[in-house]
């Protein structure tokens, strides 16, 4: 408690320096939720910041009335119950903490009313009152600017980002998480992951990509995968599309092969050399669907020995998925999700972690299924499942998906597992398409100007982050303009 109320207040003075000069005003519950506050309020006070608190009056748990009594030995001021609130610079929620449910009532609810009417910047300790942790849940009232939470965030954190503003995440000595607990992707995670470069590389060393789609209207496709899989690093990639896109990428994308094809049950002797010379491939985007393109997305996996990233139209290739034995990720979106596993639709309306971990048993070969979303969920067989939280509604567009697919195949033709390649594309995505938003706005990104974002992530990454203790890592606020 000590640890996470010190931890607050080391943030408050860092974030907002200009609202501590009009004070801190602390909303405090009666459990160790309001403990923490307490530890804020007496933390603050003892560097001169004036702090009020406002507290239930009723029992309270014993390091909680032990902490209040400590700060009001040391001049903290107490509020009336029926007292006007000053204008405070900053007001903090220490309400209601890890494992509250449902609607805040009574006294609970009043006090959570006024947090919610207050100006200035509200910082959640844990979470904003009226928020479920466990389940995503969000009741209200209170929205918070800035959340503090510690060791790890909460699943209720990532479904619910708009309720918790900026996420810090502390660290205040808790032992290690066990092992089959979900994983953060985190920027340190993937600048492990990066593949490097050697300064004695060819275009070989550096991966062949063969992207396969582009039907006849679909062009756009296989080429934001291919210009992902160049952004991503790929030494060679090949288009292997109908011959209307083939024409439209020796055109706009001269720095990609192609290969014609008819995407038809028979494969092109062209096709099958394209396949078996591929370090990595994509399966799916603009490819159409129907009959005929099922029994073409069953001839490509059973042909295919490096690794597959199927994606879009694929997805919607039913029992063909299970063809073959490559190694694969799967990128489904909640629609495709339901298309690909018709038995996980209720699972994933309940629970889309449960349920990206239902579906990654199912298929053919050493695979991973990436549910894309908000978080983005990723499950293997054997694995922990891993969660990526970098994003924003810029990604909310058409070719998203398919920037995806190329830097997931980027990233497995250099010999990452599925598993890995598929958390290292989608930080990637989500992390560029920040950067880009942060410069063109959320409204006006579109796929181009996240592909142009990407050269600073890998700058970014280059450089050792920061150590700034307690702090873990961060989320930012959903860019939402």
């Amino acid at each position: 408690m000590e640890g996470a109320g010190r931890a607050v207040a080391q943030l408050l003075a860092r974030d907002f320096p200009s609202q501590l000069e009009h004070g801190v005003l602390i909303a405090a519950g009666h459990g160790n939720n309001g403990g923490d506050g307490w530890v804020v309020a007496r933390a603050l006070g003892a560097v001169g910041v004036r702090v009020w608190v406002a507290e239930l009056d009723r029992e309270r748990s014993p390091d909680c009335e032990a902490n209040r009594k400590l700060a009001l030995e040391e001049g903290v001021q107490l509020l009336a119950s029926d007292a006007a609130w000053p204008e405070a610079g900053i007001v903090v929620d220490a309400l209601l903490g890890t494992g509250a449910s449902g609607e805040p009532h009574g006294a609970i609810g009043e006090l959570a009313q006024r947090v919610a009417r207050q100006r200035g910047p509200v910082v959640a300790v844990d979470g904003p009152t009226g928020l479920d942790l466990s389940t995503g849940e969000a009741l209200g009232p209170v929205r918070a600017d800035l959340t503090v939470t510690f060791g790890g965030a909460r699943r209720g954190h990532l479904l619910a980002r708009e309720w918790c503003g900026r996420i810090v995440i502390a660290d205040i000595g808790f032992p290690p998480p066990e092992p089959d607990w979900p994983t953060l992707f985190t920027d340190s995670d993937a600048g492990a992951l990066l593949p490097p470069f050697s300064a004695e590389m060819h275009k070989g060393d550096r991966g062949r990509v063969v992207i396969i789609g582009g039907d006849e209207g679909m062009a756009g496709a296989a080429l934001h995968a291919a210009s992902a899989a160049f952004a991503a690093g790929a030494g060679l990639v090949k288009i292997a599309a109908s011959a209307v896109t083939v024409q439209a990428a020796q055109t706009v994308l001269p720095d990609a092969l192609s290969v014609a094809t008819g995407l038809g049950r028979s494969l092109e002797p062209e096709l099958v050399e394209a396949i078996e010379w591929a370090d990595a491939l994509v399966l799916g985007p603009g490819l159409g669907r129907g009959e005929h393109r099922s029994a073409f997305v069953e001839a490509v996996l059973e042909r295919a020995a490096a690794p597959v990233v199927i994606d879009a139209d694929a997805l919607h290739a039913g029992a063909a998925l299970a063809a073959g034995a490559a190694p694969r990720v799967l990128t489904p979106h909640p629609g495709e999700f339901q298309a690909a596993f018709p038995g996980l639709g209720s699972a994933l309306e309940e629970d889309r972690f449960a349920a990206a971990s239902a579906a990654a048993p199912e298929n053919a070969g050493p695979s991973s299924v990436l549910l894309k979303g908000v978080p983005t969920v990723i499950a293997a067989p054997g694995r922990p499942l891993r969660v990526v939280a970098t994003g924003n509604p810029a990604l909310a567009t058409g070719g998203s998906g398919d920037l995806l697919a190329g830097f997931i195949a980027a990233f497995l033709a250099r010999g990452l597992e599925p598993f890995d390649a598929a958390g290292l594309g989608a930080f990637t995505l989500g992390r560029a398409a920040e950067l880009a938003a942060a410069q063109h706005t959320v409204r006006a990104t579109r796929p181009a100007d996240v592909l142009a974002a990407v050269p600073d992530l890998w700058r970014r990454l280059a450089a050792p982050p920061a150590f700034a203790p307690p702090v873990l890592f961060e989320l930012p606020s959903p860019a939402v303009v």
